[in-house]
């Protein structure tokens, strides 16, 4: 990993900042394409063979180009990781992925602010997908008290292709999140998109997910779980458009809640094509009161058995 001498310190913070909240700090060896970024600086930049990256630092933070060659295959993840290590400010990244054809990668994106207490971010992220192609691409995130995040997502699928991507934002708090992930798929291209984000106090959150299934026998799955308490506003929506022949999409949100929070979410099916399939399913509601009682039957309190249930709607085991 190349690191520039006069950010040595920064760099360690950020290793640090994994270690504590138990991340793989092997995510910043030799063998690992990376690009690690702390506020508008790189500090950090590693490529592989097959991938390259490339990176411009820009007023209030970074661009960064990654481009994987055609049939790559990697064994270890690329790790994009983005942090900020002051307490108040505001941050800019923009990501252009091209995925050429016949390659299988995963990304895993960490973003950093341990400190932040009136922190803005936002992220921009652009992704390209070639023809038969895999990308898996996992982003969780690491928050102080105060951050307002706006993240957009666009990815293109190619033809037989690939995406599964995955954001969690459980463990700390979202205080202002405003999300939005749109996909357009091929011919033959499959989409899966999960997110999982847990809400308290007075945090505000929208998520919006969409796909449009352009091409023939494209398939879509999209996922949402949010978990909402105290105060907490939640919106979600949910949007699939079935225009290919064939195409089949399905919407799934589970959202539970506690307490005084505001809840909304919005499936929304729109069917251009009568050979297209498109279906939902969605529920809004407290804790399984029967789960509870079942497992308060083996010695725990309610809000033992309460937070395993949540736990487990959220994968934390």
């Amino acid at each position: 990993m190349a690191i520039k001498v006069d950010l040595t310190r920064e760099y360690e913070a950020l290793v640090e900042a994994y270690q504590r909240e138990g991340l793989d700090t092997s995510l910043f060896g030799d063998r690992i394409a990376a690009i690690i970024i702390s506020g508008d600086r790189i500090i950090g930049l590693n490529n592989v063979p097959g991938v390259e990256i490339r990176g411009e630092e820009i007023e209030n933070g970074v661009r960064a180009e990654v481009k994987i060659a055609d049939n790559v295959e990697l064994p270890f993840p690329i790790h994009l990781c983005t942090g900020y290590l002051k307490s108040e400010g505001y941050q800019k990244v923009i990501f252009d992925i091209d995925v050429g054809k016949n390659s299988k990668v995963r990304f895993t994106s960490h973003c950093i602010f341990p400190y932040a207490r009136d922190f803005t971010h936002e992220a921009i992220t652009r992704i390209k997908i070639g023809e038969g192609s895999s990308v898996l691409y996992d982003d969780e995130h690491v928050h102080g008290e105060g951050v307002r995040m706006i993240g957009r997502t666009e990815v293109s699928v190619g033809k037989n292709a690939r995406y599964t991507g995955k954001f969690s934002l459980t463990k700390h708090r979202s205080k202002e999140l405003k999300l939005e992930m749109i996909a357009r798929l091929d011919e033959r291209a499959v989409l899966e998109l999960e997110s999982k984000v847990k809400a308290v106090k007075d945090d505000c959150v929208e998520m919006k997910e969409v796909a449009y299934l352009e091409g023939a026998r494209s398939r879509a799955n999209l996922r949402s779980t949010a978990i909402a308490f105290d105060r907490a506003e939640v919106n979600v929506i949910n949007e699939a458009y079935g225009f290919g022949d064939y195409a089949k999409g399905h919407v799934e949100c589970h959202e539970i809640v506690k307490g005084d929070a505001d809840v909304q979410t919005i499936p929304l099916l729109r069917v251009k094509n009568d050979k297209a399939e498109l279906t939902h399913e969605a529920s809004i509601g407290r804790i399984n009161e029967a789960q509870l009682i079942q497992l308060m039957a083996k010695g725990l309190t309610e809000d033992e058995a309460a937070e395993l249930i949540i736990k487990g709607l959220l994968g934390e085991w």
